[in-house]
């Protein structure tokens, strides 16, 4: 088991698990479902329709579009 912590967007997931009770997969779930949106406009869809903050948001887009998500 590595002891390494993660790096760039990844280390924001346990918290976005944490705060709110859903698996990092949920969202880039509902990502998925957003075809041809730009980043800030994934981030916008994040914080106005699912309540997250800005930071947790781009997080999870960042990732998503880097195709890791």
């Amino acid at each position: 088991m590595s002891t390494e912590k993660p790096k760039g967007p990844a280390s924001y997931f346990p918290s976005i698990e944490k705060t709110y009770g859903q698996p990092v997969a949920h969202w880039f779930g509902l990502l998925a479902k957003q075809p041809g949106l730009k980043h800030i406009e994934l981030v916008s869809f994040l914080k106005s329709e699912h309540g997250l903050g800005h930071g947790h948001a781009n997080a999870l887009v960042a990732h998503h579009l880097a195709g890791k998500g």
